[in-house]
C-alpha cells in the first residue's frame, strides 16, 4: 500500500501526503479493507492550523520506525475535522467518554465497524507527562487486538452506546419564555465576569463574542429601559471584555485580526493561529459594541479585522479561506514577534511614542521577544505627550502601518486555503452588516462578492455541499452550512435589498426543513442521504462556533418574520422550549440559543420600505444597532420576488413610504425619516 492524501482537498491531509503511513482519507475503500483484513482502525483527526497535530506528525508520522508498526497492525485513516465536523463530533464524544477530556490532534481506535475503544490526543514520542510513547501504545493496543479482542469490543459497544444515549437526550423540562428568564442568564453572565482580566472563565482564556452579543441584545429589550442600572452592569461587562481583549496580545495591533485563545489570563500570549469564525463573529461583536457605545476603538478595531480577512484571508475569487497557521519557520508566533531594537529601527523619531504606549522593554515580555500589548490608553498617551487623541491615534496608525509593511517581508505561516460554507457566513454576515451600518461600500462589495462566490461555487445538483478548494467542491453540507448561509443571506439581503438573496436563503431554509428535520424536534447536523455512520449526530451546544440547531433556529425565525413561511415560527419555539432551561444555566455554552429566545420574545419589528430615492429613510432606520428588526427595501412596485413583507403596500402621497409592523400589523405609513424613527422607539 501507500499513502493516498496527496489528492486530497483538504490541505491538512495533503500536509501528510509524504508521511510514510499508509494514510487513507476516510471512505469506503479504508473502511472495506479494515474489514476484509479484519484490522482495527487508527483515526487521526486534527486540522491544518493546530500546533499540536503539526507536533505529532513531526515526531511519530514522519519517523519510518513508527509508521512501519501502524502500517502493519493498523488501517490507518487521516480526517480534516474542518471537512468532516459528523466523524469529529462522533468521536470526540467518544475521546471524552473514555478519558474525560478531549482536543486535538484526536486519536482514536476503531473495530472495522467503527466501535470506539480506545482514544487520546497527543501522544508524544517518548514517555512523559505520564503519557505513553506513540509507539508503545500502538504495539500495546496491536497485542490487546491479537490477544484480547473481545474485550475491546465489549468497550467499544458501551462506548456507542453511552454516546449513542447521549445524543438521543433531550433538553429538559420546557419553561415558558419570558424576559425574566433572559435576565435570570444575563445575569448570571454579569455575576460570573471577571473584572480582573476581562472575559469569562480563566486561563486559557477564550474569546465569547456570541456571549457578548447577547449581553448587547438584552442591553437593546425595551423590558429594560426602565431599569438603567441593570441595562449599564451588562453594558459595563460587555465594554470591558471588548477592551480587554482589544488592547494587543490575542489581539493583532499591527495588522488586525484575533488569535484563536489566549494562553494566559491577561490576553496578552496568543496561541498564534487565526481562524476564520472567530474573526468574524468578533468583527461582528465589536461592530454591535460600537454602534451601542460609539466607542471609536471598537469600529477601528472591527474595520482591521474586516480588512484582515480581505487582505489575508480571500481567496481572488471571493472566497474566505479557513486560517492562518501559528507556526513560522518551525516556530509558533515567529511571524508576529518582535525584538526591541527591530521596533527602535523601524520607527525612528516616533520610538518613544510607541514604547510609552506599549510599554517595550529591552528584555521584552515573552520569551525574550516582545508581543504588543497596550500599557497606555488613547486619552492616558495624549495626556503624557499634551497631543489630542486624535493625534495619538493617527501617529500610532503610522507606526503601525510601518511595522505591517517590515512584516510582510517575513516569511508568512501557512495558510489553509480552504472555503468552508458555514465559516464563510459567519464572516458574509459580518461584512454585509458593516457596510450596512459603517457606510463602507468596500465591505459591502466584498459581502456581494463572497455570497455569490459560495452560491455559485457550492451549491451544485440541487444541493449544498461543504468545502470548496483549488476550482473543486466536496463533501455533504452540514445543518450549520445551510443555516449558517441563510442567516448571511438575510444580512445581505437588508445591506443589499436585491430579492435574489432573499430567494436563495428562502430555498435553502426549505431544503434544510426537508432534509435536516429530527421528527422528534429539531435538526439532524447530517443530510438525510449523508452517509451511514456510528449515529446520525445532533449537535446543540455551542463551542467556538455556533450549533447547527441554534443557527436554524434563528434562521427560522427571521424568515417567519417576512411573511412568506410564517409556521416557521413555530418549529423554532418548539425548538427553543426544551433547551431554554439549560441554556440559563449554562449561558456561555448555549449563548446563539439566548440570542434567538430574545428574538422570539421580541417585539419584532417589520419594516417595509418602498419607493425611489429612500436612502433617507433607509439611513433613518440602520442609525443604530436594531437586533429585532427584519427589513425589506424596495422600488416600487416590488418584484414579485420580493417577500410578503412588501406586497400590497402602496406609497403614501407617491414618496418614498416606510412600514414598520408587529406581528405582522402595522402603523401608518411615513414618508419621514424623523416619523419612522419614532416609530421604530415607541411601537411595541
Amino acid at each position: 500500500m501507500s499513502n493516498l492524501l496527496a489528492h486530497e482537498n483538504s490541505p491538512y491531509l495533503v500536509q501528510h501526503a509524504n508521511n510514510p503511513v499508509d494514510w487513507y482519507p476516510w471512505g469506503e475503500t479504508a473502511l472495506a479493507r479494515a474489514r476484509d483484513e479484519n484490522k482495527p482502525i487508527f483515526l487521526s483527526i486534527g486540522y491544518a492550523a493546530c500546533h499540536w497535530c503539526h507536533v505529532m506528525a513531526h515526531e511519530s508520522f514522519e519517523d519510518p520506525a513508527i509508521a512501519t508498526i501502524m502500517n502493519q497492525y493498523f488501517i490507518n485513516i487521516k480526517v480534516d475535522r474542518e471537512e468532516r465536523p459528523d466523524l469529529d463530533s462522533i468521536y470526540m464524544s467518544a475521546t471524552m467518554a473514555l478519558t474525560g477530556s478531549g482536543g486535538w490532534p484526536m486519536s482514536v481506535f476503531l473495530t472495522p465497524d467503527l466501535l470506539p475503544f480506545y482514544a487520546g490526543t497527543y501522544f508524544p514520542p517518548a514517555p512523559r507527562y505520564n503519557m505513553p510513547s506513540f509507539r508503545d501504545l500502538l504495539t500495546g493496543v496491536a497485542s490487546a487486538w491479537a490477544n484480547r479482542r473481545d474485550e475491546l469490543f465489549r468497550v467499544g459497544g458501551q462506548v456507542t452506546e453511552h454516546i449513542q444515549r447521549a445524543s438521543l437526550a433531550g433538553g429538559q423540562t420546557s419553561k415558558p419564555l419570558t424576559h425574566h428568564l433572559l435576565d435570570n442568564a444575563a445575569d448570571f453572565l454579569h455575576k460570573s465576569y471577571d473584572w480582573g482580566f476581562g472575559g469569562w472563565g480563566s486561563a486559557p482564556k477564550f474569546p465569547q463574542p456570541m456571549t457578548i452579543e447577547f449581553l448587547l441584545n438584552r442591553v437593546k429589550a425595551s423590558v429594560l429601559e426602565s431599569n438603567q442600572e441593570t441595562r449599564q452592569n451588562y453594558l459595563n461587562a460587555v465594554t470591558h471584555a471588548l477592551r480587554a481583549m482589544a488592547r494587543g496580545g490575542m489581539y493583532d495591533v499591527i495588522g488586525g485580526g484575533f488569535a484563536r485563545y489566549s494562553v494566559d489570563n491577561h490576553w496578552k500570549t496568543p496561541h498564534f493561529e487565526k481562524m476564520l469564525p472567530d474573526v468574524g463573529q468578533l468583527a461582528l461583536a465589536y461592530l454591535h459594541g460600537y454602534l451601542v457605545t460609539r466607542e471609536e476603538h471598537f469600529r477601528r478595531v472591527c474595520e482591521e479585522t474586516l480588512t484582515f480577512i480581505q487582505r489575508e484571508l480571500t481567496d481572488p475569487a471571493g472566497g474566505f479561506y479557513s486560517s492562518l497557521d501559528a507556526d513560522s519557520e518551525g516556530e509558533e508566533g515567529k511571524f508576529y514577534v518582535w525584538q526591541y531594537n527591530q521596533i527602535q529601527e523601524l520607527l525612528g523619531p516616533d520610538f518613544e511614542f510607541f514604547k510609552t504606549a506599549y510599554g517595550l522593554t529591552v528584555n521584552g515580555n515573552w520569551e525574550g521577544k516582545i508581543i504588543l500589548q497596550r500599557a497606555m490608553d488613547d486619552a492616558t498617551l495624549s495626556a503624557r505627550f499634551k497631543t489630542s487623541v486624535e493625534d495619538v491615534v493617527t501617529r500610532l496608525s503610522t507606526c503601525h502601518a510601518l511595522l505591517l509593511k517590515a512584516r510582510s517581508q517575513r516569511i508568512r505561516p501557512g495558510t489553509d486555503d480552504k472555503v468552508l460554507v458555514a465559516w464563510n457566513s459567519l464572516a458574509l454576515v459580518a461584512f454585509a452588516e458593516a457596510g450596512r451600518y459603517l457606510n463602507r461600500q468596500d465591505f459591502l462589495d466584498t459581502a456581494i462578492r463572497n455570497a455569490h462566490f459560495l452560491l455559485d461555487n457550492l451549491y451544485q445538483g440541487g444541493r449544498l455541499l461543504r468545502s470548496w478548494r483549488a476550482g473543486r467542491a466536496r463533501h455533504n453540507a452540514y445543518l450549520e452550512d445551510y443555516a449558517g448561509l441563510v442567516l448571511a443571506l438575510l444580512a445581505l439581503y437588508q445591506s443589499d435589498p436585491n430579492p435574489y438573496w432573499y430567494q436563495q436563503a428562502l430555498r435553502l431554509a426549505d431544503e434544510m426543513v426537508a432534509h435536516y428535520s429530527d421528527p422528534a424536534g429539531g435538526f439532524f447536523d447530517t443530510r438525510d442521504d449523508h452517509e451511514k455512520l456510528l449515529l446520525r449526530p445532533k449537535d446543540v451546544q455551542d463551542n467556538a462556533t455556533p450549533s447547527g440547531n441554534a443557527l436554524a433556529a434563528n434562521a427560522l425565525l427571521q424568515l417567519s418574520a417576512y411573511g412568506d413561511r410564517p409556521e416557521w415560527r413555530k418549529l423554532a419555539e418548539d425548538m427553543l422550549a426544551p433547551m431554554l432551561e439549560t441554556a440559563i444555566q449554562y449561558p456561555t455554552a448555549f449563548a446563539k440559543w439566548l440570542f434567538a429566545a430574545d428574538f422570539a420574545l421580541g417585539p419584532v419589528k417589520e419594516v417595509a420600505i418602498l419607493g425611489e430615492q429612500s436612502q433617507t429613510l433607509v439611513q433613518a432606520l440602520w442609525s443604530e444597532y436594531r437586533p429585532r428588526v427584519v427589513s425589506a427595501i424596495s422600488a416600487y412596485p416590488p418584484a414579485d420576488s420580493s417577500p410578503a413583507l412588501l406586497q400590497h403596500r402602496p406609497l403614501k402621497d407617491g414618496l418614498p413610504t416606510a412600514y414598520v409592523c408587529q406581528d405582522f400589523v402595522c402603523k401608518q405609513p411615513v414618508n419621514h425619516a424623523r416619523e419612522l424613527v419614532a416609530q421604530l422607539i415607541s411601537y411595541g
